[in-house]
C-alpha cells in the first residue's frame, strides 16, 4: 500500500506540494499568526486544491472531515520538540507522539513525517531524532506508510529562534543520513546558493526531494526561489508560513501548484494572487 498512499501523495506531474499547517505542535506563540482557527485555514487552504496539508494528529480530522473526493492528502506530523524557541529551554527534547504510524492509518494519511534536527552543541537532541526515524522506519514499511524525514540544520538560537542553515556541506551529509535510515521522501533546506540544489536531489539518492520554504519572503522572492529549486531536480515543496500568513492563501497556494506541476513562468503564478 505504500505505492498507493505515494499515488495519493504526488500529482499526475510526478510532483507534489505540500501545505505545513502543523506549526502550533511546537508550543512557539509566533508560530499560530494566522492559524490561530484552524478550520477555517484548513478549509481556506483545502479549497485551493493542493496535494497535501501536513497537520498534527489533533487538527487532522478537520481536513479528514471535508466532504468529497478530493480533497488535499494528509501528511502526518508525527514529533514534538522544544528546539525553537530563543532563549532554549534549559533542557532540550524530540520526542514521539504515540503509536505514530498507526495514528497515520487510523486518520488515513498518505504519509508521516518526522524531524532530523542538528543544532549547534546539541548532541542529544539529534541523537533523539535519530533513535525516531529508526522507531518509524519498521513500522511504516509493515503498514505500508510512506515515511517523510526533514533533515534541518539549525543556527545558533541566540542569532533568532528558527534560523535554518543553508551551509550546503552540512546539509549534505544529513540528506545522505535520512536517506540511509530508510526515508522514502526527504524534505529538506534550500542551500544558500539555490542554483547548487542539484547537489542536495544527487546526494539523496533517487528520493524525491521536497523544499521546506522557511521564514516570511516577498511573493516574488518566494516564487522565483520555488522556480529555481524545480529547476535544480527538486520534486516539490513543503511550504507553510510563506502561505499560511499570506493575505491570500489560496492565492499564493494556487501560483505555487501552478509553478510545482505545470512548469508555469514566475509572472504566470503572479497572476494566480491578484
Amino acid at each position: 500500500m505504500k505505492s498507493a498512499r505515494l499515488n495519493r501523495l504526488f500529482g499526475v506531474s510526478g510532483n507534489c506540494f505540500d501545505v505545513a499547517i502543523d506549526h502550533g505542535m511546537f508550543n512557539e506563540r509566533t508560530f499560530l499568526a494566522r492559524i490561530e482557527n484552524m478550520k477555517t485555514a484548513i478549509e481556506v487552504i483545502a479549497q485551493a486544491a493542493p496535494d497535501a496539508i501536513q497537520l498534527p494528529p489533533g487538527t487532522a480530522p478537520m481536513l479528514q472531515a471535508i466532504p468529497g473526493k478530493h480533497r488535499p492528502a494528509l501528511v502526518l506530523r508525527t514529533d514534538i520538540a522544544n528546539i525553537y524557541g530563543n532563549p532554549l529551554p534549559s533542557q532540550l527534547f524530540s520526542e514521539m507522539i504515540d503509536r505514530a504510524v498507526e495514528q497515520g492509518v487510523a486518520l488515513d494519511a498518505a504519509c508521516v513525517v518526522v524531524n532530523l534536527l542538528m543544532l549547534p552543541d546539541q548532541p542529544e537532541v539529534y541523537r533523539a531524532c535519530v533513535r525516531n526515524v529508526n522507531s518509524l522506519k519498521r513500522e511504516c514499511e509493515i503498514y505500508g506508510m510512506p515515511l517523510m524525514v526533514e533533515p534541518l540544520v539549525m543556527q545558533d538560537n541566540s542569532k533568532g529562534a528558527y534560523m535554518v542553515d543553508g551551509a550546503i556541506d552540512k546539509i549534505l551529509p544529513l540528506v545522505r543520513q535520512a536517506a540511509e535510515l530508510g526515508a522514502d521522501i526527504i524534505k529538506a533546506d534550500p542551500c544558500d546558493n539555490v542554483e547548487e540544489y542539484h547537489r542536495v536531489v544527487e546526494i539523496a539518492q533517487g528520493l524525491p526531494v521536497l523544499v521546506r520554504g522557511g521564514g516570511r519572503v516577498s511573493d516574488q522572492e518566494i516564487l522565483i526561489r520555488t522556480k529555481q529549486l524545480m529547476e535544480q531536480g527538486a520534486r516539490g515543496i513543503v511550504y507553510g508560513r510563506n502561505v499560511i500568513q499570506h493575505h491570500n492563501p489560496g492565492g499564493m497556494t494556487r501560483a505555487l501548484m501552478a509553478i510545482v506541476h505545470d512548469k508555469a513562468s514566475v509572472e504566470q503564478a503572479s497572476l494566480h494572487i491578484g
